[in-house]
């Protein structure tokens, strides 16, 4: 069941993750003017989307606080990392972010990692 956990957590970061983007993208840029800089932000703030990833983040939250009660921290931890491997990948596919060989090469030394740390 804590590998449950730490799959929750995972899942449920990298949902949040994806949806700010994908929401955040669709807003556009961040405005010049201090008050035009609140209303655009309070806009994001009542989005359902953006209110789920924020949702998305507590559960990850729960999930990783009951994977504390099954594993020691500098067990479960390096697990996620796999978070930065999904959204990597994901926005690659979602919003053709490119993928260079310079971050190729530093997920490949995440993979490393977390196999090492195994």
């Amino acid at each position: 069941m804590g590998y449950l956990y730490i799959f929750g957590t995972i899942a449920f970061t990298v949902y949040g993750q994806l949806i700010l983007k994908w929401k955040i993208d669709q807003q556009g840029n961040l405005p010049e003017p201090f008050m035009d800089k609140i209303i655009f932000l309070l806009q994001l703030l009542l989005n359902p989307w953006i209110i789920s990833g924020f949702l998305a983040a507590f559960c990850a939250a729960l999930c990783w606080m009951a994977a504390m009660t099954k594993f020691d921290i500098s067990y479960a931890y390096p697990f996620m990392s796999i978070s930065f491997v999904l959204v990597f990948i994901l926005s690659a596919f979602l919003f053709q972010e490119p993928i260079t060989m310079q971050k190729a090469i530093g997920m490949a030394f995440v993979v490393l990692g977390i196999i090492v740390m195994r």
